[in-house]
């Protein structure tokens, strides 16, 4: 299949920057009087190592970051209150992504993905009107939902608009992600410093303006018409154990996103002698390196092979990103901050191999007419990593301390030694399962029902 008209690409990655400028840009995630009280700024006194991660948790994640856990369905570290029901929401909402994804191969993928995002603005603009706390919850198990569900239903987009390479596409949509959360991030800053409640509802609003605009664009976009299989079982995912393999291996190396948003913050201000402000300066690097590379990073990724290599390179470079940060304790200032930013760099490397790793292997290896309900199981592995990774980081890297370094380290190093494995034994699996079935496109809806 060739590749989709420049255009129609363009307004996809347009409507990814519009989807997420505002999506990172929600108040801490503490409580509802925290969306109607200024923040705390400058809070800096002796605290319990319990106290401090709960602070950090709430105040010196990015902006960006500590809105997402509110409209994602992000929560707080392992032994606060809800921890559970937080861990159990995330997984019904990834349940509900490969449930969707399968609507979007049946039905197509554009309506689908549409609705998607007018019930994410719905619910964001519920959060104005929560003001006690199970209407809270509802709204934000509505919107995670919603979410999940709609990152799964656009794969099949991707996958015809990215041509003969979605897999590279994806790597631009995740470019340009990045950029539209420091958009993002940027007003929610304007919106800290202005602190009224005003303020921060005008923000709240503006978030479910964005997520119109988006459904407005997209369907802008010609249909995609979707496959339907001529025989064989239609719900085909769940049942493909080497795939889900390689779900849950990408699950624990997704584990690495929180390294950067959780342990390293908690790390640099109970461990180390380095300054506060270089948490933000962890953040940015990392966004910088991203948005630059990513789609450099994804061009040598060409095949499940490759992918599996990447997954290897990634491991190491997480194991020796890891080690450094074990490091950074019990130096000057100046040493500490030198190591942790040479660790950022050496762990968003690895990040970058990852994450192209995933793109090529979710698509290369996920059937064209099953694209949907594919990539939403694979969307199940960043789900295990979201509700246990935050959890597991704090207990081994913070409570236990230079050790836990050392064992996450080899974990992410183990988990990519690993993938290669069973992207062969997926690769061996494809062709018996999948050659039986024949793949017509199916008739737009209008034609259909003449």
């Amino acid at each position: 299949m060739g590749a989709a008209p420049a255009s129609d690409s363009a307004s996809l990655l347009l409507l990814q920057v519009i989807c997420n400028r505002l999506g990172g840009s929600l108040p801490p995630a503490c409580d509802v009087e925290s969306c109607h009280a200024p923040p705390d700024a400058g809070h800096r006194t002796a605290a319990r190592p319990r106290d401090l991660e709960l602070r950090l948790y709430r105040r010196q994640r990015p902006v960006s970051d500590r809105w997402g856990a509110v409209f994602h369905g992000g929560g707080p570290p392992s032994g606060k209150p809800g921890g559970a029901r937080t861990r159990h929401r995330r997984s019904r909402r990834s349940g509900l992504g490969v449930a969707v994804g399968h609507l979007a191969d049946r039905y197509g993928a554009r309506g689908v993905y549409a609705t998607t995002l007018v019930v994410q603005a719905l619910a964001t603009a519920g959060f104005v009107l929560a003001d006690s706390f199970w209407p809270f919850v509802l709204v934000v198990t509505v919107a995670a939902g919603a979410k999940a569900a709609g990152t799964a239903a656009r794969s099949p987009l991707i996958r015809h608009y990215g041509g003969d390479r979605p897999q590279e596409f994806r790597a631009y949509l995740r470019a340009v992600t990045n950029v539209g959360i420091s958009l993002g991030a940027v007003g929610a800053g304007a919106v800290v410093q202005v602190g009224t409640l005003t303020a921060y509802r005008l923000m709240v609003v503006g978030n479910a303006i964005a997520f119109l605009v988006s459904a407005a664009l997209l369907t802008s976009l010609p249909p995609v018409a979707p496959l339907t299989p001529t025989g064989g079982p239609r719900r085909i995912a769940l049942r493909d154990r080497p795939y889900l393999l390689i779900t849950a291996l990408d699950g624990v190396m997704a584990i690495q996103f929180k390294v950067l948003t959780v342990a390293i913050p908690l790390w640099l201000v109970g461990a180390t002698t380095a300054p506060h402000w270089l948490i933000s300066g962890t953040m940015l690097t990392g966004t910088v390196i991203v948005v630059a590379f990513q789609v450099r990073a994804s061009r040598s990724v060409v095949s499940p092979t490759a992918g599996g290599h990447a997954y290897r390179r990634a491991g190491v470079a997480f194991l020796l990103s890891c080690s450094l940060i074990s490091l950074s304790a019990g130096i000057p200032a100046w040493a500490a901050a030198t190591v942790l930013l040479t660790a950022v760099v050496i762990h968003t490397v690895g990040e970058l191999w990852h994450s192209a790793a995933g793109f090529e292997v979710s698509f290369a290896l996920a059937p064209r007419h099953a694209t949907g309900q594919y990539l939403g199981v694979f969307g199940l592995g960043a789900g295990l990593a979201e509700a246990l990774g935050p959890a597991l980081l704090i207990a081994l890297c913070i409570g236990w301390g230079r050790p836990g370094w050392y064992v996450v380290g080899a974990l992410f190093a183990l988990t990519g030694l690993a993938a290669p494995l069973a992207v062969r034994s997926a690769q061996r699996h494809q062709p018996a399962g999948r050659t039986r079935t024949h793949f017509v496109e199916a008739a737009p809806a209008a034609q259909r029902t003449r």
